[in-house]
């Protein structure tokens, strides 16, 4: 098996990578937050790391590849009030990133995909990537696997409310990738509250704390079907995606490069 975490590879087996054309780094992006009373505060790091090596070995005889270790912390604030829980604004998030990126460049890494595992992070990395590979002139790209593909995460989950926050689909995940840190005796403690749903506005966003959305034990969704099973099959869907991500030449186009001195004089690709 070609080894592709970036942590068990040497610098000189890493620069072997780096120099091979359209070289790809992989960052998997979680958090540091509560996970309820039966999933460790690492879930979200640890879930996107798992995918994503999965993914890479599925890829790395034809693409060359390394997969970073996890980001381990996000923007996670609305989960302070559980404890538990390290969070980054979004200026320190992205410095972070840009540092990443910056030196993946200097190594001679081509692209880089970023891989997140954290529901806070969502807007944040859209905006992120697009800055980054602007800046840098590589193609950045973020996603996150659990809100992609819904028919075929619904067709391994029981619960309709998955993925959701330290659910059925996490818990699962996690009993395959870390079963001794899962406390399954605190499952029932998990879904002791059953919350009314927190308005959504549809069009409109503003700030909600998980102590509004889950009040009593920071959870949303139901753990007690989950599986370490369910937890490959989960795996297998994320791994899958990122995969086709990986080895889709369209979307690795270099990025249109908007802010050239002079580039709005012309309209279109070719008129500088």
């Amino acid at each position: 098996m070609i080894e592709v975490e970036w942590a068990r590879l040497t610098a000189p087996e890493l620069r072997a990578i780096a120099a091979r054309p359209e070289a790809l780094a992989v960052l998997p992006v979680g958090s540091l937050e509560q996970h309820g009373p039966h999933l460790p505060v690492i879930t979200d790091t640890a879930s996107a790391s798992a995918a994503c090596v999965r993914a890479a070995r599925l890829v790395a005889d034809q693409i060359p590849v390394a997969v970073l270790p996890g980001m381990w912390t996000g923007l996670s604030e609305h989960h302070l009030p559980f404890g538990g829980t390290i969070s980054l604004n979004y200026s320190e998030f992205h410095g972070v990133l840009s540092g990443i990126v910056r030196s993946l460049r200097a190594i001679g890494f081509a692209r880089l995909l970023i891989v997140n595992g954290h529901g806070g992070n969502i807007e944040p990395l859209a905006v992120a990537a697009r800055e980054l590979a602007h800046a840098y002139g590589l193609p950045v790209i973020a996603c996150t696997p659990w809100m992609m593909e819904p028919e075929a995460i619904r067709a391994i989950a029981e619960t309709a409310e998955t993925p959701a926050h330290a659910c059925e689909g996490e818990t699962s995940v996690m009993l395959a990738v870390a079963p001794d840190i899962v406390r399954q005796d605190k499952f029932d403690e998990a879904v002791q509250q059953r919350p009314e749903p927190t308005p959504r506005y549809a069009g409109f966003s503003r700030f909600w704390s998980f102590s509004e959305r889950a009040p009593i034990t920071g959870v949303r969704g139901d753990p007690r079907p989950a599986t370490a099973a369910k937890g490959e099959k989960f795996l297998d869907v994320h791994a899958g995606i990122l995969a086709r991500a990986m080895l889709d030449k369209a979307m690795w186009r270099a990025p249109d490069p908007v802010w050239t001195p002079g580039r709005g004089q012309g309209t279109t690709a070719g008129s500088l």
